[in-house]
């Protein structure tokens, strides 16, 4: 007999939610702002080892949203039955959800003939790592790009890459949301220095490539820190 069919390696869901705190929230007597937030955090805790979740702030960057999760699990599942919970506590009453993407992660076509550990990885498994901020927006690009022959985009995605590789302090984490979510992919860039990326988005501006983009907005930037030092962020 022979042996047994190898499985294809898991890929992970991954899922951006944005969250939004109503400011009724703010003039609630302390102690049950506290109590809310201790709500909010066993809830997280609960699923660790089920689904990682890298919180980060965005109060005073970003009107729309106050906070961020980024979450990666196995279990599609495991995303909303998380967020019916966190919604039930105190500090959920008070939180709507402006923006939510959904990816997954799958090895990209384009990076057989690139080796560089912060651009472009095979991505079945994110690797999320410590830096500062993380920058994401949703990526689509036309119906014209997908109707070029793999060669053609493969030449623009090679200028792509290499002006990547410019910059070695952000590191590039791409998810594909096509049939899940509205976008085609998710992006998600991290750095210590905003202002490298800054200059990665100006140059990747100039690339062949750039002609083909649909829409990449809206663009968040994200401090990372603890999830309770995130809370305490809200101003509670």
């Amino acid at each position: 007999m022979g042996g047994e069919q190898a499985q294809p390696p898991k890929r992970q869901y991954v899922n951006f939610a944005f969250y939004k705190i109503d400011p009724a929230w703010r003039r609630l007597p302390a102690d049950e702002r506290s109590r809310g937030k201790q709500e909010f955090l066993r809830v997280i805790e609960e699923y660790s080892g089920k689904v990682l979740v890298i919180p980060y702030t965005l109060v005073g960057i970003r009107g729309e949203a106050d906070m961020m999760l980024w979450r990666i699990s196995y279990e599609l599942e495991l995303f909303q039955e998380m967020t019916t919970k966190l919604l039930a506590t105190g500090l959920g009453k008070y939180i709507t959800t402006p923006y939510s993407y959904l990816s997954m992660t799958k090895r990209s076509i384009y990076v057989d003939h690139h080796t560089h550990e912060n651009q472009e990885s095979k991505r079945l498994t994110i690797v999320p790592g410590k830096c500062k901020y993380i920058f994401v927006y949703p990526f689509l690009k036309t119906r014209d790009w997908f109707l070029l022959t793999k060669a053609a985009r493969q030449g623009m995605m090679d200028e792509h890459i290499e002006i990547g590789h410019r910059f070695p302090s952000v590191k590039l984490n791409t998810t594909y949301s096509f049939g899940l979510d509205d976008q085609e992919w998710v992006v998600a860039f991290e750095s210590d220095k905003p202002e490298d990326f800054l200059d990665l988005v100006m140059a990747l501006r100039e690339t062949e490539g750039s002609r083909y983009t649909l829409r990449d907005t809206p663009i968040f930037t994200c401090l990372h820190k603890s999830l309770k030092e995130v809370l305490d962020t809200l101003g509670g």
